[in-house]
């Protein structure tokens, strides 16, 4: 008798910016898991963050048009019942494990990390504190400075505060270009680079749409994009490095760049570094994926100076899967094809699961405890 098949749950879409991107995250992982290792269900958050059940995801897996499927649906869920939006969950039985390829907000902010944690079932990837820290690039930065990982300067605006940020006080900080981006967004949503204050203010107000925080930072002159893939839980390796060389005409590395047109990208897979720059930020990910409590997997994102100094970007704990996606490239000349890559992503997850299953919880049975004798009042 053949070894049982694990059943994996893969979970896309989301209510965030980068919805459409997961889906073709999913699609790709989907075709890339061994089926004569897994069963895989398929389960689907609507743009509302709705959960679909896997017959339903199917049908968008497959080509329908979402919303035609969710118009057909909507109607008919009691929404009086406070777990309509993720009941959908028990339409399949004896999930083994989860794999989340929900890029942005609810996917990697710990949001659904939380909901696998309340199932007691593994998860690909970084826990639910991890997840949120790392999500958030503002506290992300915070720790990466308390640690010494060298980072961008910046300020961060929030709707409060933000009168008190014009472009000529915070270009007289951070240099003459700035860039402005909310600090819990991906993709290169509204991301912005100026150099004036009409710029600066239209940025700012574009910025708000998609977070209350919003960060201020320094630009890199002519940077060179390096990226880290890791992989691993308490121990983890780094892939080789890669360069991306986005267009001449283009500011940076956006959201157009990433998934829409990249036929002017150039991915330079491995990218030839001198041996103490590569050496150097192969470490700062090692050592950021260790600061951020990160697991099973995440993208490390660098700028590199004209003087070849590293400066960490940023940590996408749930990188995407698409067929143009640097994480898997990463491992693919690194010498892990995209299928083996998937089964250690999810033996790590079950790893970490057993781990987190042996620590112990003390439980102290209340209603037998002494309590004071007095309590002595003090006058005001």
């Amino acid at each position: 008798m053949g070894k049982k098949k694990l059943h994996i749950a893969l979970f896309f879409g989301g209510n965030s910016s980068e919805h459409d991107v997961s889906k073709r995250s999913a699609h790709n992982v989907y075709d890339g898991l061994d089926k004569n290792k897994y069963d895989v269900s398929v389960f689907m958050f609507a743009k509302n963050g709705y959960l679909l059940g896997n017959q339903d995801s199917m049908r968008i897996f497959n080509g329908e048009p979402e919303d035609q499927v969710l118009a057909e649906i909507m109607p008919k869920i009691d929404f009086s019942n406070p777990l309509a939006n993720i009941q959908n969950i028990s339409e399949v039985k004896d999930i083994d494990v989860f794999l989340p390829v929900i890029h942005g907000n609810m996917g990697e902010d710990g949001t659904v990390q939380g909901l696998f944690r309340l199932l007691n079932k593994p998860w690909v990837g970084s826990g639910i504190t991890s997840s949120g820290v790392s999500f958030d690039k503002d506290l992300t930065k915070q720790l990466l400075t308390l640690h010494g990982i060298r980072n961008t300067k910046y300020v961060v605006a929030t709707p409060e505060t933000k009168s008190e940020f014009t472009y000529q006080s915070c270009s007289e900080k951070l240099g003459k270009i700035l860039f402005i981006k909310p600090a819990r967004q991906g993709s290169s949503v509204g991301i912005h680079k100026v150099a004036n204050q009409l710029d600066f203010d239209q940025a700012l107000a574009d910025a708000f749409q998609y977070d209350y925080k919003v960060m201020i930072e320094e630009a890199i002159d002519h940077p060179r994009e390096i990226e880290c893939s890791v992989l691993g839980n308490r121990v983890a390796k780094a892939s080789k490095l890669g360069g991306i060389e986005v267009p001449a005409g283009d500011k940076f590395y956006d959201y157009n760049n990433k998934f829409v047109d990249a036929s002017g990208v150039v991915f330079d897979l491995p990218v030839d570094l001198p041996d103490k720059l590569a050496t150097e930020i192969t470490q700062m990910s090692l050592d950021a994926f260790r600061v951020l409590d990160n697991r099973g997997l995440a993208r490390m994102d660098f700028l590199v100076d004209q003087n070849d100094v590293p400066y960490f970007g940023e940590v996408n704990t749930l990188p995407g899967f698409t067929n143009i996606s640097l994480y898997p490239q990463l491992w693919k000349v690194s010498g892990i094809g995209y299928s083996e890559l998937l089964d250690k992503l999810i033996k790590l997850a079950i790893e970490e699961f057993n781990d987190n299953a042996k620590l112990h919880y003390d439980f102290v049975e209340l209603g037998q405890e002494k309590l004071p004798n007095s309590i002595k009042k003090v006058n005001d």
